[in-house]
């Protein structure tokens, strides 16, 4: 019995490290779009420069 436990504990510890790395990739992600936005911002009226010769461009937002 113990062994059976033992290695389901191993299976639920590996899950919950995989949701620690994915709430810590979330929130690099959610780091990188307000840098983003803040670019964006920043550089505004030079991507509306652009949009007069590409209307609708925007820079690219890579995860």
């Amino acid at each position: 019995m113990h062994i059976a436990f033992s290695a389901l504990r191993q299976l639920t510890g590996g899950n919950n490290n995989q949701d620690n790395r994915d709430t810590v990739n979330e929130h690099e992600v959610l780091q990188r779009f307000e840098g983003y936005k803040t670019a964006c911002e920043k550089y505004r009226d030079e991507i509306a420069a652009i949009q007069k010769y590409m209307p609708g461009w925007m820079p690219a937002f890579k995860r």
